[in-house]
């Protein structure tokens, strides 16, 4: 899931933005609010994070490289079989 960081650093600067407005009436609430939006938007996405998406990454490029390996073991057990037909 996504990181509890990202959320923090999306809420920090939107407090920073209302800094400007320092006599804005309900900001502490607003700033609640939109920290909730943020991470209940953020979880219906289903995000992953980096880290998750390069060892996805990774798992893939691997099996992409046993699959030619035992395609190409196939081709030449078949070239065999067919040779001795």
């Amino acid at each position: 899931m996504i990181d509890s960081k990202l959320i923090e650093g999306l809420s920090e600067q939107f407090t920073r933005l209302l800094q400007n407005q320092p006599d804005l009436p309900g900001q502490a609430m607003m700033q609640e609010q939109v920290r909730s939006l943020l991470q209940s938007t953020f979880s219906r996405m289903d995000l992953v994070t980096r880290e998750e998406f390069d060892a996805q990454q990774a798992v893939l490029a691997r099996t992409r490289d046993r699959l030619e390996q035992l395609e190409q073991q196939l081709s030449v057990l078949e070239k065999q079989i067919n040779a001795k037909d």
